[in-house]
């Protein structure tokens, strides 16, 4: 589904120069379930936003569906995204001004679909992920769990293939966290592909394959037993 072949990010200064990706090589499979860990400030999070194309690549090369996008214009890459890529985040991003209905079907406003499309396809993923009893709901009005199912939903309405999640439960409990674990392993055996940021081993052992980072650098990258 995507490769990073000697791909670097650099933040630069004035007077300082950050590298945050150092030459990094990574493949993804269509329908893997992928885990990145490492300390604070090793490059996770910055290597989900080149993914999700949302930052550019210093240099290297990003082949995602057999392009290399790394150098597209913006308008090119928020085309791929909008059609390819959902997001989920650690702080859930809801608008609690909308309900929880409309917060998922705002994903789909850019999309070429009509207003009774968009509502069919935000109750059937609200089903999908057990909220659907919450649609007239304003996310304040939900637990932590049910607004980041609700951001689950956001991020699958639009029949994404992959999945970028950074943290998704680093603001549950784990009876909570859980429950997001197994409704993403659950999209991911239906053939959803996910790379997931996070601090837990546990939560890792979801994924079928472990990245670790560290200054930068892939150091390891390790497989889960079947």
């Amino acid at each position: 589904m995507l490769n990073l072949n000697n791909l670097s990010k650099i933040y630069r200064t004035e007077d300082v120069e950050t590298v945050a990706l150092n030459a990094v090589n990574i493949g993804i499979e269509q329908g893997e379930f992928v885990a990145v860990m490492g300390p604070s400030g090793c490059g996770k999070s910055t290597l989900l936003n080149v993914v999700g194309m949302l930052d550019r690549p210093s240099d290297g090369e990003y082949l995602f569906l057999g392009e290399d996008v790394a150098g597209y214009s913006e308008r090119k890459l928020s085309a791929i995204r909008k059609h390819n890529i959902g997001f989920i985040f650690q702080n859930f991003n809801l608008i609690d001004e909308l309900s929880v209905r409309e917060n998922i079907e705002l994903a789909l406003l850019y999309h070429d679909i009509s207003a009774k499309e968009r509502k069919a396809r935000a109750e059937e993923v609200m089903d999908k992920v057990g909220i659907a009893h919450r649609g007239k709901h304003r996310p304040s009005q939900l637990s932590g769990g049910q607004q980041q199912r609700v951001a689950v939903a956001r991020a699958v309405v639009g029949g994404q293939g992959l999945i970028l999640a950074d943290e998704p439960t680093g603001n549950l409990d784990s009876v909570h966290g859980q429950e997001v674990m197994e409704m993403l392993q659950g999209l991911n055996e239906e053939g959803t592909t996910i790379v997931m940021v996070t601090h837990s081993s546990s939560h890792a052992d979801y994924a079928r394959r472990t990245i670790n980072l560290f200054d930068g650098h892939v150091v390891t990258q390790s497989l889960r037993a079947a």
